[in-house]
């Protein structure tokens, strides 16, 4: 029996689909077929992304230009949040994508906590948060396609997004598209898929199979049965409210960064894209009526600049988790059939695109070399699935927020990951470092970890030590500062260059 791989199927479409069959055609001389369901919509909500998303666009051969344009994409320079630690309208603090200044060389966080408190961490320590204040793109107009001056992600149109990557990836990478629905599966006697029966009649036969059908899971949790590790106990989160609302006139400043704003039973994201504004009310069930969410939503939407007469928003529902095993037999799961966790850091797309370059990676070459390489992804990405919960956990662990249950319940002792309290504790005697976190591709790098620790006022014991050198730290503070007034005058406005790039495009690399 001959048991090489030679055809892959990707079952659904959308962004994760999508991303994964033109990763593999871009990588591999291998057959992609991608079946979609023409019933299924895209959730479609999913509108920003992590830098990495700049080394996948280009991995698979697009144009970044052509991306601004087809998928009404904007810059993302990172997040700032707001009203997370103490509630107060002055409460807010940055996430950017650069590093800090000198960061590994010095104890950053300690210089800071001994002399500079006065100053939010993040303000000190990397100019990226002032570029955001002011509005600056994070590239001038001469700078290449995928080349940065700041580090930055994108903000996009979900659902165009789609059919963008669908269009590259059919007519430019050889992937063949076929919509139908999947009626049936049929198994080998090993256990292992053969192939989807569809509902026009045709059979799609496969070596192996990428499930992106979505929550529904359709091989790896329906066919196989595959479990998901419900994680409601830990994040609360398993709602969401979302609207699309115009800007108010053609010229409003373009935002360079994700807006989360805390609400008193959940948080509102707050996205800018070229046309318009993409805002969403994530918020926990058992803590808040949708009703109540609704008015939260429409009162952010109206102080924030946006229409009394807001569109009615759609409803959006999810279970908080991840399966207990994403590769099963000749099955990966990607996407949010592996599972979904609320967007606060935007991690989703992200999972795809390291789920997709694994797999590309380290491809099997046959059937006998599958389950060895299976289950090293399952280790992987059970522990990325892990850090990513514990991240997004500590941005609820830290906050001071005593106006509602859903604040005081998210600081109990049983709803903190044990691993988490750990890293707690001892980041009470010491700064997050790069021991802490020692995969070579780490979800979240221990400097993000400073970011939000230090910006919700988490306070590490500041005591000098030998190994310091307070100097670096100074001089690191002092080359975030120069840093900061070389670029604010050099740089355009987000709008600015959004709207160059409409017109004339950027240079290609």
């Amino acid at each position: 029996m001959n048991n090489t791989i030679e055809h892959i199927v990707v079952v659904g479409g959308g962004s994760a689909g999508w991303l994964v069959a033109g990763v593999l055609a871009a990588e591999h001389p291998l057959r992609v077929t991608l079946v979609e369901s023409p019933a299924v919509p895209a959730i479609g909500v999913g509108e920003g992304t992590w830098p990495s998303m700049r080394d996948t666009l280009h991995r698979i051969g697009v144009s970044e230009s052509d991306f601004f344009r087809e998928c009404d994409a904007a810059f993302k320079q990172g997040s700032r949040f707001e009203r997370w630690a103490t509630g107060a309208d002055d409460d807010a603090y940055f996430h950017p994508f650069s590093l800090p200044q000198g960061y590994g060389d010095a104890n950053l966080a300690g210089a800071w906590q001994r002399g500079h408190r006065k100053l939010p961490f993040a303000d000190l320590v990397s100019y990226q948060p002032h570029l955001c204040v002011q509005g600056r793109a994070p590239k001038q107009a001469a700078t290449p396609e995928f080349a940065a001056v700041a580090n930055y992600g994108y903000h996009l149109d979900a659902g165009k997004f789609g059919v963008f990557l669908r269009e590259h990836c059919v007519g430019k990478l050889g992937v063949r598209h076929v919509v139908d629905h999947v009626e049936d599966i049929r198994s080998k006697e090993n256990g292992d898929i053969a192939a989807l029966v569809l509902r026009g009649g045709s059979v799609v036969e496969g070596d192996l199979f990428v499930d992106c059908t979505g929550m529904q899971s359709l091989l790896l949790g329906k066919h196989y049965g595959v479990p998901l590790l419900h994680q409601r106990h830990v994040l609360f989160n398993d709602s969401a409210l979302a609207v699309q609302v115009p800007y108010a006139s053609e010229d409003t400043p373009i935002a360079s960064h994700t807006t989360s704003s805390a609400q008193p039973n959940g948080w509102i994201w707050d996205i800018g894209l070229p046309n318009r504004r993409g805002i969403g009310h994530v918020y926990s069930s058992a803590h808040s009526s949708d009703e109540d969410a609704e008015r939260v939503l429409r009162a952010y939407v109206r102080e924030s600049g946006g229409p009394a007469d807001m569109p009615t928003p759609r409803k959006l529902g999810f279970e908080p988790g991840y399966r207990e095993r994403f590769w099963h037999r000749n099955v990966v799961a990607i996407g949010l059939s592996a599972g979904f966790i609320e967007p606060l850091e935007a991690s989703a797309l992200a999972l795809v695109e390291l789920s997709a370059a694994w797999l590309a990676e380290d491809m099997p070459a046959t059937r006998a070399q599958m389950d060895t390489i299976a289950a090293r992804f399952n280790e992987a990405f059970t522990y990325r699935w892990e850090r990513i919960i514990d991240f997004l956990k500590l941005h609820y662990v830290l906050s001071k927020r005593d106006d509602t249950a859903y604040w005081r319940e998210h600081r109990e002792a049983a709803s903190i990951p044990e691993r988490l309290q750990e890293l707690l504790q001892l980041w009470r005697a010491r700064p997050p470092s790069r021991r802490d976190f020692s995969r070579i591709e780490e979800v979240f790098p221990s400097a993000s970890w400073q970011y939000i620790l230090y910006g919700m006022g988490f306070t590490s014991d500041s005591a000098p030590r030998a190994s310091d050198r307070p100097d670096l730290a100074d001089e690191a503070f002092r080359e975030a500062a120069r840093l900061t007034a070389r670029m604010l005058p050099a740089l355009p406005s987000n709008r600015e260059l959004l709207d160059h790039i409409r017109k004339h495009g950027l240079p290609r690399i």
